[in-house]
């Protein structure tokens, strides 16, 4: 059975893997990674959601045979995959939701 540990969060690694200095602001040397060096937050956003897409594709897969009897896919990882794929949608609709919500913020600003 896999053994699921959930790792604290590094917030300086997230920033650097975003091309990011500790301020905020866009590294000049882009150091943060392939994804900060080849498109910063769009190749990221793209990464990720594509990560998404194939923890739910492979939960429908491990439905799929679960439902068809196969002995080599056990309840429990099937469980596991659909719970890994539900928190990762969640996730990706948080994000939707507060980039949407900054957008507004912003397009509502006095200039």
């Amino acid at each position: 059975m896999n053994d699921l540990r959930l790792k604290p969060f590094d917030f300086q690694a997230a920033v650097a893997r975003a091309g990011l200095r500790p301020d905020g602001m866009p590294r000049a040397d882009a150091v943060g990674g392939p994804s900060a060096a080849q498109g910063g937050f769009k190749v990221a956003m793209n990464e990720a959601l594509q990560n998404v897409s194939r923890g739910q594709f492979e939960a429908q897969r491990l439905q799929r045979e679960l439902s068809l009897d196969n002995p080599n896919v056990s309840l429990e990882e099937t469980v596991l995959a659909m719970q890994k794929a539900q928190i990762g949608f969640q996730a990706t609709l948080q994000v939707r939701n507060r980039l949407l919500q900054a957008y507004s913020e912003i397009m509502n600003m006095q200039v």
